[in-house]
């Protein structure tokens, strides 16, 4: 069992006793700096307590990782597969730590936080969260050790992609997509006119998702 500690990470609290909990992973190269801010933008009433972790990589450019980049779509798997039992321990911890059941918990995360969000949340045999965001990512494929779970009736996963990306292309999130519809999910869809990055006018619609998924008004 991992613990709360085997990561550095920002906790937002919630205002009062928390009704959930929003977890947020950062893209490359970054910090669990980076998304902290749309803590806020997702949850601005604080009815959820939010935490932003910090990958356990130091590589270069520089920031911190998930894992190493050689071949999009397929994490390094040297790298993928450690870093995704030290995540995925450390996100069991969250409802012990937190108060917070898993069931009232919404993961979600940016590039390469969007690959490690599908892993922790939607891999065969995990428990899952309330919900999932996974922005400007992909499904990750790592032969004999990650598979992704076929059987999602009615789950509900927010995904969100630029057109125009440079960096992860477009047609992963489509098949992204397409293989969660496939297996049953409730997919709410964002495909923007822009690069990798977040789409402010998702923002709204993202954060009611949040809000109905965690027992809020939606």
């Amino acid at each position: 069992m991992g613990s709360i500690d085997d990561l550095p990470h920002r906790i937002r609290e919630a205002s009062g006793e928390p009704e959930g909990a929003l977890v947020l992973l950062h893209g490359r190269g970054t910090s669990e700096d980076d998304l902290f801010p749309l803590l806020d933008e997702l949850d601005p009433d604080r009815r959820l307590v939010g935490i932003t972790p910090r990958g356990p990589l130091s590589l270069p450019p520089g920031g911190a990782h998930w894992y190493i980049v050689r071949r999009v779509g397929f994490p390094d798997p040297s790298t993928f597969e450690p870093t995704l039992e030290k995540l995925t321990g450390w996100f069991d911890s969250l409802p012990d730590a937190l108060g917070v059941p898993v069931e009232k918990t919404v993961l979600g995360g940016f590039s390469q936080g969007a690959v490690m969000t599908y892993a922790v949340g939607l891999g065969q045999g995990r428990p899952k969260p309330a919900a999932i965001v996974a922005l400007s990512g992909f499904i990750p494929t790592v032969e004999g050790y990650w598979a992704l779970d076929e059987e999602l009736d009615g789950y509900p996963a927010a995904l969100g992609h630029g057109r125009f990306d440079p960096i992860i292309e477009i047609g992963f999130a489509r098949e992204a997509k397409e293989r969660l519809e496939k297996a049953g999910a409730d997919v709410t869809w964002r495909e923007s006119p822009m690069q990798h990055t977040i789409d402010p006018e998702y923002i709204p619609e993202l954060r009611e998702f949040v809000a109905r998924h965690t027992g809020g008004e939606s």
